[in-house]
């Protein structure tokens, strides 16, 4: 029988992360040499080939959508559909890796899922998800995201979906399902609900009820929150949230090639810090 393949996806929608997503690239490569596969969208043809550098890169297209994070999310829906492998590591383009994770694809071997709780996991306090002032909505969180339709209950768990493992399998597919009809019902409650996925994940994983495995932060430490946390063992997985970018981890992804690349993005390249989608 043939050994299952395996593989990594990312997403990037708009030049905002491409400087990003190449030092995603140098880190994955630092560790792993298995395909990674890239859904991309709003990125000039003429930029592709510095993606290609790197060794075994597949870009796919991913939903256009002239709003990048909006493209994004659609993206996050499409991993099922896009993954070519038999296990597959989704990590968003802002992570870098600090060690190889293969362990994660060994879990595969039992689970159908792997994944991080949220910073902060409890859903009653996902004021995150909602619009309005935080400290206004903190009592109505719950009754809110349960008045839209999402399945959520007191103990719902808020996951954070820019690190997550699946294998393809019928329930796999059935939660990728669930997760894009709930995401269109945030979509459609913009009036109540920013346009996040963090709600729409957690409704998918309360109603399917992979067989899944969760993984503790350090396979998905968010730079930005550093001061939550208290982990005693070797980070993993490093996740440069915004404003935090992945340049900060550069002992890790310097090379000749990432240098010059740094330069030339200085002049030609937009940050991620103005982005205007993220404000919308």
């Amino acid at each position: 029988m043939p050994a299952p393949t395996k593989g990594f996806i990312t997403i990037l929608t708009g030049l905002y992360s491409f400087q990003d997503c190449i030092h995603f690239l140098a880190a994955v490569r630092k560790f792993h040499q298995e395909p990674i596969i890239i859904l991309i969208d709003q990125v000039p043809v003429v930029l592709h080939p510095l993606l290609k550098a790197f060794k075994n890169v597949i870009l796919k297209p991913a939903p256009a959508n002239e709003n990048t994070v909006l493209a994004s999310r659609q993206a996050k829906l499409a991993l099922y559909a896009a993954s070519e492998f038999d296990k597959t590591i989704y990590l968003d383009s802002d992570i870098c890796l600090l060690s190889d994770i293969n362990d994660v694809f060994e879990y595969l071997d039992e689970y159908d899922f792997l994944l991080t709780e949220d910073v902060q996991p409890s859903i009653l306090k996902a004021t995150n998800l909602l619009r309005g002032k935080q400290e206004d909505l903190l009592p109505n969180v719950l009754p809110i995201l349960q008045s839209v339709g999402l399945p959520l209950q007191a103990d719902s768990v808020q996951y954070n979906g820019g690190f997550m493992a699946f294998r393809k399998t019928e329930v796999t597919k059935v939660f990728f399902e669930e997760f894009q009809r709930y995401f269109e019902i945030v979509k459609n409650n913009q009036d109540k609900l920013l346009l996040k996925d963090q709600g729409a994940f957690a409704s998918a994983i309360a109603s399917v009820r992979p067989h899944m495995k969760i993984l503790p932060p350090t396979y998905n430490y968010l730079s930005k929150w550093q001061d939550a946390y208290n982990i005693q063992d070797t980070i993993k997985v490093l996740h440069c949230t915004y404003p935090y970018r992945p340049q900060y981890a550069k002992n890790i992804t310097r090379s000749l090639y990432t240098r010059v690349f740094d330069r030339f993005a200085q002049v030609f390249l937009p940050n991620q810090v103005q982005n205007p989608w993220r404000k919308k």
